[in-house]
């Protein structure tokens, strides 16, 4: 006789496809060599353990986990680290580099292992370290339920198991990131990408938590609880929390779980205690548990305010920098999972021949809703939501409904025929014709819970990149040279496979337009460039030196400068001369941690320049030094003595002085000049000429440095205030803007930014003499300044210094290129030193989109441009008496044009310098 679940065919007519039907069948038997499909692996895959040491008798109907894979090991990568004590499986995708550990599986892999996810390949969401418990160690782990309850709680694991009955439930986990990688691709947010295989089910055995709490007996007004774990992490140990009435529902099964699978926890996943909470996001289940804390209001945790939020989608990573009561206001905190889907067969790049007999291909993949629900309806369009298919459901979580009464498994009561809400995903196909594949362009899925929740058709974009759920689409190909058809997925979380998002953004498509990227009438084409993904090492591994901070302070002037990025410390001696920024950015860096100048903006993201590192990698500072170093003690006439004394000078190379955002000044549509006050009214800026300041502004969610750097308009005699000339480059619908303007842009009046510098390699000394990179002097008869855009303010520097000097006979031929005529910026500025000085300034502007009434030149500067207006190099004989000397800046594509053209021509490069 077979056994139906109670859930009732509302379809009249159509098959009915969403209930299961369970065969009478013996125990798990070992399965073949064969890999299984989801609904395979109900029956066929193995039990991670002998079937021996379950308790109870009779037969099992319902799903026990595939064996681990055996002979894991600490893997090569994580050796140095400070997860070398972790064992994990290679087959794991790592998404945010080394370290820390965040991680998927191969989304067929994962699909392949079925219901249950073995702990080899289930996902992985680590914030930092993985706390070290040893073994004999787990059962004296020790946690605490505290605050709003009349009976504090302090015990260990061991006491945990004894004194508390134990459940075993399955609960799906998934990562409220899950499906990032789509929302990255079409506008970057703040988190790293994920794939389709950001969840996992498993067996959790534990104590339902909603029995602690009733021991500990919360008072009136408790209303959260609050969760907390051992991993210490930059803004202290990780904490959230979910409303105290949840914890307390027995139906919602929250667990503090001690087994995975019917094994203790592995390190990844919360050795030895950690919290489950079914149908809500993975980051509440709070891993390596220390404390619950019972409280009249949600987390004050970091990391429960700035992490797991789904914000207003007009809200963008630069704005968010300065919402504070924006990220504290629970509305938009996230708990509940929301519906969501994915195709997991035919998988990425897989091929379907068309010569073969096959007449169908079985689509098949997963879905999962929160809170509880079940989903109800899986539904299937072969032409873009015109019309739509049912698809097949099957529930393996149901077959734990069946079980006896009484029955255990893993040490844990099997608790789960009473209970109404769905812990876990569900498992759908559907066969379908070949031809009509054949003549679709794509597969798309949506799925629906039981409160008719419908997966919605277009991506609602937030900062956090969180919550991602519109129809999962596979693009279909027609290879006609090989007769067969090939699929593509939306994206892939490997660096090496990318899928039809990456591919239709970059020959410019528009992801946004409601039409999946597809060309529409009238749309231009436009080419976007690829965000590099290449992991630059910047150690050489051989290097075993450990450095004291008395060492590092003997290197901290200029002539043998060392300092330190990530701990670990490099001679800039060899770079001096090299180095982008100058000598003077190495210097300014000796003996000090530059870590964020140098990631940030000093190396930027020159994959070059990261790669040069190693050869300057001399050691690591040792631990007690880098705490020193990182904490800012103060040395004996340091910083101490620098606070009594009013500095004359504002700028320092080797620390940051916030200055005070005191006016914005539009000068253009994009453009305006951001005023800073200075420590006190007397104090100059100190900049050399030709030289640029750095502006650090940090991100309130993951602290991170946002630094650029900028050249000043300020007059050199200015005293007291700081002028910054910034193009605000805003976000598009093709295209990311500037996060470093945007952010800007958006602090108010009164906000401070933090300001550090000189740095740069050229500066200009006066009547002719230049010093570049601090090394050698040049005297110079003639400036040719070639500048576009906000370019212009290193140019507009020198430039006023020449004009200024009567004494000076410097000649400059200036040559700005702008969009349009409001896009010249500094032009009255510009206009009256050319007009006061002809005999040595020669202006000359140049638009790509002039109106019809603009008298000036026309079109880019390219190498018929150049010939035109500049002309052959100097002969030896100009050069000895004082040669000519290019000036460059602009965006990265017209200092690579100009480069390219006066090489052509005949320039050397030590002729030309590039801001």
């Amino acid at each position: 006789m077979e056994v139906i679940s109670p859930i009732r065919d509302l379809q009249g007519d159509l098959p009915r496809s969403h209930e299961f039907r369970l065969p009478p069948s013996p125990p798990p038997t070992r399965q073949c060599s064969r890999k299984s499909t989801a609904d395979e692996s109900l029956e066929s895959n193995e039990p991670s353990c002998d079937i021996g040491e379950l308790e109870g008798e009779g037969t099992r109907t319902y799903p026990l986990p595939p064996r681990s894979k055996p002979g894991n090991q600490v893997l090569p990568e994580d050796l140095k680290t400070p997860d070398n004590h972790v064992v994990r499986d290679p087959r794991l995708i790592r998404l945010t580099g080394v370290h820390p550990f965040n991680v998927e599986a191969p989304l067929s892999d994962l699909f392949d292992e079925g219901f249950l996810t073995t702990k080899d390949l289930h996902y992985v969401r680590n914030h930092g370290a993985v706390p070290r418990v040893e073994d004999p160690e787990i059962m004296s782990w020790e946690f605490s339920i505290e605050g709003m309850v009349e009976n504090p709680i302090k015990m260990n694991l061991a006491e945990l198991i004894r004194d508390y009955e134990q459940v075993t439930y399955p609960v799906t986990l998934v990562c409220a990131g899950n499906r990032r990688k789509e929302q990255n691709v079409v506008r970057k947010t703040k988190g790293f990408s994920w794939g389709a295989a950001g969840l996992s089910t498993a067996l959790w055995t534990g104590v339902v938590i909603g029995d602690l709490l009733k021991a500990a007996r919360p008072k009136r007004g408790a209303r959260y609880l609050c969760m907390e774990g051992a991993d210490k992490l930059p803004n202290g140990h990780y904490g959230t929390s979910i409303k105290l009435n949840w914890a307390m529902d027995p139906n919602r099964g929250v667990l503090v779980a001690h087994k995975m699978n019917g094994e203790p926890l592995e390190p990844d996943h919360g050795k030895p205690l950690r919290v489950i909470i079914p149908g809500q996001i993975g980051g509440r289940s709070v891993k390596w548990l220390k404390r619950l804390i019972v409280t009249a209001g949600p987390s004050e945790n970091w990391y429960h305010i700035y992490d797991n939020r789904v914000l207003p989608t007009m809200v963008n990573p630069e704005m968010s920098a300065d919402l504070p009561e924006t990220w504290k206001d629970e509305r938009y905190a996230i708990y509940d999972l929301n519906t969501n889907s994915a195709i997991c067969y035919p998988a990425h790049d897989e091929t379907l021949s068309l010569n073969s007999d096959i007449t169908s291909y079985k689509v098949k993949g997963y879905a999962y809703a929160g809170g509880g629900k079940r989903i109800t309806r899986v539904e299937i369009t072969l032409d873009k939501g015109k019309t739509w298919m049912l698809a097949n459901i099957s529930y393996p979580e149901d077959k734990y409904r069946l079980a006896p009464e009484g029955e255990r498994l893993f040490g844990g009561r099997l608790d789960m025929w009473w209970r109404e809400s769905c812990f876990c995903w569900c498992f759908w196909d559907l066969d379908i014709p070949v031809p009509r594949l054949q003549a679709s362009d794509d597969i798309m899925i949506r799925a629906m819970d039981e409160a008719m929740m419908v997966q919605p058709r277009d991506m609602y974009w937030s900062v956090l990149g969180m919550m991602n759920n519109p129809w999962f689409r596979v693009v279909i190909h027609k290879e006609k040279e090989t007769s067969t058809l090939r699929f593509e997925h939306p994206t892939q979380p490997t660096l090496t496979a990318r899928g039809w998002m990456e591919r239709v953004k970059k020959a410019g498509g528009n992801l946004t337009n409601g039409n999946w990227g597809e060309k529409l009438a009238g749309e231009e084409e436009k080419v976007v460039e690829e965000e590099p993904a290449k992991e630059i090492c910047m150690t050489n591994s051989s290097v075993r030196r450990k450095i004291t901070i008395e060492e590092l302070r003997n290197h901290d002037g200029d002539a043998e400068p060392w300092f330190v990025v990530n701990g670990h410390v490099y001679d800039g001696t060899k770079f001096l001369e090299g180095h982008p920024g100058g000598a003077a950015s190495i210097v300014g860096a000796a003996g000090q941690d530059a870590t964020e100048e140098f990631l940030a903006i000093l190396i930027a993201d020159s994959e070059n320049a990261k790669a040069m590192m190693v050869d300057y990698h001399i050691g690591t500072l040792d631990e007690a030094s880098l705490s020193i170093l990182r904490n800012g003690e103060p040395e004996p006439g340091g910083a101490a003595a620098a606070a009594t004394t009013p500095r004359p000078t504002f700028l320092q190379s080797k620390a940051w002085t916030k200055a005070i955002l005191s006016a914005k000044t539009k000068v253009s549509a994009d453009t305006k000049i951001f005023t800073f006050d200075l420590e006190h009214a007397e104090q100059r800026v100190g900049l050399p000429v030709g030289q640029h300041l750095m502006l650090r502004l940090r991100d309130p969610v993951t602290r991170e440095a946002i630094i650029r750097a900028y050249t000043p308009v300020s007059e050199e005699s200015d005293c007291g205030k700081l002028h910054v000339l910034i193009k605000v480059y805003r976000d598009t619908p093709e295209r990311r803007g500037g996060r470093m303007t945007q952010a800007l842009d958006s602090i108010p009046i009164g906000h401070f930014v933090d300001v550090k510098g000189p740095v740069g390699k050229f500066e200009y000394l006066g009547r002719g003499v230049c010093a570049i990179a601090a090394l050698s002097h040049r005297t110079v008869r003639r400036f040719i300044m070639v500048c576009a855009g906000s370019g212009v303010t290193p140019i507009f520097q020198v430039l006023r210094a020449v004009m200024t000097d009567s004494n000076d006979a410097t000649f400059c031929l200036v040559l700005d290129s702008n969009r349009a005529e409001d896009d010249i910026l500094c032009r009255d500025d510009l206009d009256r030193m050319a007009a006061a000085n002809p005999h040595k300034c020669r202006l000359r502007y140049t638009l790509t989109q002039p109106s019809a009434s603009w008298a000036g030149l026309r079109g880019r500067m390219d190498r018929d441009f150049f010939e035109r207006e500049v002309g052959a190099p100097p002969s030896c004989d100009e050069s000895a008496n004082g040669g000519t000397l290019v000036l460059v800046c602009g965006p990265g594509a017209l200092e690579k044009g100009v480069r390219a053209a006066f090489t052509g021509m005949g320039w050397k490069d030590e002729d030309m310098v590039f801001f």
